[in-house]
């Protein structure tokens, strides 16, 4: 079963096509991954998914409605979430308190019982404070959940940032180079945690450079390049394909 249907969507900045008449299709329940060399289109076909860019043209259907153009919030209450290539912390607060912030579509915003601070708003902002405690306690991170997230290593925000994303209860979870900065025994980590998150039955598609963990996790994998699709289909598939070979390694005569 399809969950995310992307039809003839296209991205230009002026001149340029950073994503060009792209058809693609995620299926529900499985580990999807997009690679490419830099400059490939990935990232901006992340932005035009979640809403932080519009498509210059094509649409995207997710769980069979049209949710081209949504706006990020519309999106996330529909069930789509994400983690950014570059951190996006708070390190002004909590390791707890960045992981709420992902359960605020999740929590009582009446402004009136706000300002009251009424039962119904406390038992809300404790809903909120457990469950981002179960997720950090997830994702290995319960030693740190009253530390202030600017103390914690670069591997321990990595984790930090899909456990907030997580807290949104999506359906769909796109994650943009994980493993990004990671050395090998926190990549290793990345990569149960992303197995993991499938198991419970979260979609995800992954953006990636590290091969070996691509090649390791992913059901199906979608080959970009220059804004195009050059290649999709299973780990062995695409690593025997010679464009996809040629695009990563050029093209001997």
């Amino acid at each position: 079963m399809s969950l995310l249907e992307i039809t003839g969507l296209s991205k230009s900045f002026g001149g340029v096509q950073a994503v060009q008449e792209l058809e693609y299709t995620v299926e529900s329940g499985k580990i999807h991954s997009i690679i490419g060399p830099n400059g490939a289109g990935k990232t901006t076909l992340f932005n035009m998914v979640t809403g932080i860019f519009k498509p210059s043209s094509g649409e995207v259907h997710f769980n069979g409605q049209d949710v081209t153009g949504l706006p990020v919030h519309e999106l996330a209450a529909l069930g789509i979430s994400r983690s950014f290539q570059n951190l996006q912390v708070f390190f002004n607060m909590t390791v707890l308190e960045n992981v709420m912030v992902g359960r605020h579509l999740h929590c009582r915003r009446e402004f009136l019982q706000s300002l009251l601070h009424t039962p119904a708003i406390t038992r809300s902002d404790e809903g909120a404070r457990h469950r981002a405690a179960e997720l950090l306690e997830w994702v290995g991170l319960k030693a740190y959940v009253g530390d202030h997230a600017d103390s914690l290593p670069y591997g321990a925000l990595k984790r930090m940032e899909i456990a907030r994303a997580l807290a949104c209860e999506p359906k769909l979870l796109l994650l943009d180079e994980p493993a990004a900065g990671l050395n090998n025994k926190e990549t290793q980590e990345i990569n149960e945690l992303i197995q993991q998150i499938s198991e419970r039955g979260i979609t995800v598609v992954l953006v990636e450079h590290d091969m070996r963990l691509v090649m390791g996790v992913s059901d199906h994998i979608l080959v970009m390049d220059h804004g195009k699709k050059l290649a999709e289909g299973t780990a062995a598939e695409v690593r025997e394909n010679p464009d996809v070979v040629a695009a990563y390694l050029g093209r001997g005569d």
